[in-house]
């Protein structure tokens, strides 16, 4: 059965040294989901919006190269920016947040993370802390491997990490 291990991290060099030691101890890439705001986005990797048109395809390229550096390779699943509700999202976490009808609802983040099996409490703290500027990263894993996933994350610096 499948276990959702997630946590919290208060910055980009923590989020990104779980998601690189996760991948490291052999989770998969497809299992690891990072979800955080669009101004989180814009604060920890130094990317400024500009209206126009040649500028701003070179920012969404830009956007798109290093949200995949970032998450070793998430890319590959898939980065989505969800401007109605302001996140950036990458990993399974989309899948949820399609089937959420993010595009604007405003409990949509809640909604979305819910739809991926967290608790309904939990959810709403994380959508404060994502709010904050918190980068909620998850990652799917079998029962006999949360515990690992749990470990990765304390030592990168999580909080509120837990498992379900």
């Amino acid at each position: 059965m499948a276990t959702l291990v997630t946590g919290i991290f208060n910055s980009r060099g923590s989020a990104e040294l779980a998601v690189e030691d996760l991948v490291n101890a052999g989770f998969s890439r497809d299992d690891i989901s990072m979800l955080m705001s669009d101004a989180t986005r814009g604060r920890e990797f130094g990317i400024t919006e500009d209206t126009k048109a040649p500028e701003g395809a070179t920012t969404g390229g830009v956007v798109g190269g290093v949200l995949g550096a970032i998450a070793a390779g998430l890319i590959a699943v898939g980065v989505i920016a969800v401007p109605g509700i302001g996140l950036v999202a990458a990993g399974p976490i989309i899948a949820a947040l399609a089937g959420a009808g993010a595009g604007g609802v405003a409990g949509g983040l809640i909604g979305a993370l819910v739809g991926a099996g967290i608790p309904e409490h939990e959810a709403s703290f994380y959508s404060e802390e994502i709010e904050k500027g918190g980068i909620l990263v998850g990652v799917y894993t079998h029962d006999d491997r949360s515990k690992a996933a749990k470990e990765i994350f304390e030592t990168a610096g999580a909080e509120s990490i837990k498992s379900r």
